[in-house]
């Protein structure tokens, strides 16, 4: 296994590798959650490697290289459990007429081949003038609609699209208490805070409906965009000016809702370090993997940070002194 460098404890283990080399050393059905953005390829380049899937010459190409990938987090995912792709329509290569390709799609084709169900699609709004203003897409500016508005863009929303491993869960994903924490810009009604902790009847636990209702809709129009972890001191000169990680708010939500406390997540394309995070105050194991320095580095820094400064969740579960590595390595 080629490891430039790792990190591991009791409640993580991050790599700085290649996932395609790192990931056929993890034991099957070893993970009970994945969450990740995958390079949206033609998009953005993030490294200059040719181990890096944005560097692949074709989309083709790319969808080579990424059902490696898929292929290896069916393997180790415990049957019945989840794995979350965060991505957007892209750009395609033959893009005179700014033809979009649907780069979604193709990614439920591809996991629905390799031993995925796709059972659900979560929209994640973004603002039009602040997509403008960041990648100053000339569909997107106003002078568009007066000179011809035949070539206006959309801001695009993020996709977060769930897939479900063929099989049966053996461990239930339980809530007996309902949710009592939201990840979102919307204020809780304050009469809901009485029933935090509920233990009566959980058709009466009011405030986990309210929370419920937010996460169980197909558009989510309450993500905090900017609740991003920091990522500028990670930058190298040659970085492209699109950088922005995915949002706090997308993978708490997913965290909560798709696994239990103490459960291992895992994190192919780690960047700065969002998901295992996102694991990590939400009472989790994680796992991550990032084939850049720089990334990798910033994410090794957030995780020690994250505990540092205790801001892990309350909870029941007991972590207990392990090598969390050689539990998931084969």
């Amino acid at each position: 296994m080629d490891v430039n460098d790792q990190e591991i404890t009791d409640r993580y283990a991050v790599y700085n590798g290649d996932s395609c080399e790192i990931m056929p050393k993890f034991a099957d059905g070893s993970v009970h959650l994945s969450v990740y953005s995958p390079p949206f390829c033609g998009l953005y380049n993030y490294s200059s490697s040719d181990r890096d899937l944005s560097n692949c010459r074709s989309y083709d190409e790319f969808f080579t290289h990424y059902e490696f990938l898929v292929r290896e987090i069916e393997r180790v995912t415990l049957e019945g459990r989840i794995t979350a792709v965060h991505c957007m329509d892209i750009p395609s290569s033959a893009n005179a007429n700014r033809r979009l390709q649907d780069f979604p799609g193709d990614i439920i084709r591809l996991h629905e081949r390799l031993g995925f169900d796709y059972v659900a699609r979560h929209a994640v709004w973004k603002e039009p003038l602040a997509v403008r203003l960041r990648t100053m897409a000339k569909g997107l500016a106003h002078k568009q609609i007066v000179e011809d508005s035949s070539l206006c863009d959309v801001a695009s929303a993020d996709y977060l699209l769930i897939f479900r491993r063929h099989g049966d869960n053996p461990i239930p994903i339980a809530h007996p208490l309902g949710l009592d924490t939201y990840a979102g810009s919307r204020d809780i009604p304050a009469d809901l805070w009485k029933y935090k902790g509920w233990t009566g009847k959980q058709t009466e636990n009011r405030l986990s409906h309210w929370i419920w209702r937010q996460y169980a809709s197909a558009f989510w129009d309450d993500v905090r965009i900017d609740r991003v972890l920091p990522y500028k001191e990670s930058r190298e000169p040659d970085d492209e000016k699109h950088v922005h990680p995915l949002q706090l708010d997308v993978i708490e939500r997913i965290i909560v809702l798709r696994s239990n406390p103490g459960e291992i997540v895992l994190t192919p394309f780690m960047g700065v370090g969002s998901e295992v995070y996102g694991a990590l105050i939400n009472n989790r194991r994680a796992i991550g993997i990032e084939l850049k320095s720089s990334y990798y580095k910033q994410a090794a820094k957030n995780c020690r940070q994250a505990l540092e400064a205790g801001e892990i969740q309350d909870g029941l579960f007991s972590f207990a002194d392990s090598d969390l590595a050689a539990e998931v390595m084969a």
